[in-house]
C-alpha cells in the first residue's frame, strides 16, 4: 500500500465547511449618552449625604453645649446645696437653738432636773431654775459660731447672736457666787510650770 492510499482514510475528508464571509466593518456604534436622570440622581444624593452629615453635626454640637450648660447649673446647685446644708447646721446648732430658747424666755439651769418616763420619778437636784441662765449661749462663749453669727433671732429679726445685749444678772439674786466659769478672753488658761 501506498501512502497516498493510507491518508485519505487518516485524513478526514473535507467537506464544504461553510463560508465565511468576510465584510467590511461599518462605522461603530454611538455611544448611547447618559440620562439625564442617573446624573440628577448622583447629585441628588451627594447634597442629602452632605445635607445630613451637616444636620448631625450641627445636632452633636447643640448637645454638647446643653451638656455644658447642664454640667455649669449642677455644678452651682452643688454650691446652692453645700451652702444650705452650712446654714441647716448653723441653725441647728446647740448655740442657735439656746439663744432662741434664751429670747423666749427659757432659762439654762446649771443642775438640771429630769423626769423618768416609765415611772413618773423625778431626778436631779428638785428645785426651779432660777430667773436667769446659767449658760452663756451668745457668741460671749470661748469658741464664737461663725455660721450664725449675722442670722436673725426667732423672736427679734433685728438682733443677732452677736448683738444681743448682755443682761446683767444682779448680785443678790446669785447670792454673789457665780456657778459659770470666767469667760476665756486671751485664749485657753495654761498651768505655769517651772
Amino acid at each position: 500500500m501506498s501512502a497516498t492510499a493510507i491518508a485519505p482514510a487518516i485524513l478526514p475528508s473535507r467537506q464544504d465547511a461553510p463560508g465565511r464571509r468576510l465584510q467590511a466593518v461599518g462605522q461603530p456604534a454611538r455611544r448611547r449618552r447618559p440620562k439625564l436622570v442617573y446624573g440628577v440622581v448622583a447629585v441628588l444624593g451627594t447634597f442629602l449625604i452632605g445635607a445630613a452629615q451637616m444636620g448631625l453635626s450641627i445636632l452633636t454640637t447643640q448637645t454638647s453645649y446643653e451638656i455644658s450648660t447642664l454640667t455649669n447649673e449642677q455644678r452651682q446647685l452643688t454650691w446652692d446645696r453645700q451652702i444650705v446644708t452650712d446654714d441647716l447646721a448653723g441653725l441647728s446648732s446647740p448655740q442657735y437653738l439656746a439663744a432662741n430658747a434664751g429670747a423666749l424666755g427659757m432659762v439654762i439651769d446649771e443642775s438640771p432636773n429630769f423626769v423618768r418616763l416609765s415611772d413618773g420619778a423625778l431626778s436631779g437636784a428638785g428645785i426651779a431654775a432660777s430667773w436667769y441662765s446659767t449658760v452663756d449661749a451668745y457668741n460671749r462663749g470661748s469658741v464664737a459660731n461663725s455660721l450664725i453669727t449675722s442670722t436673725p433671732l426667732v423672736t427679734a429679726p433685728d438682733a443677732t447672736i452677736a448683738a444681743v445685749p448682755t443682761e446683767e444678772v444682779p448680785a443678790d439674786l446669785t447670792g454673789g457666787v457665780s456657778n459659770t466659769p470666767p469667760p476665756l478672753t486671751d485664749g485657753l488658761p495654761t498651768p505655769s510650770t517651772h
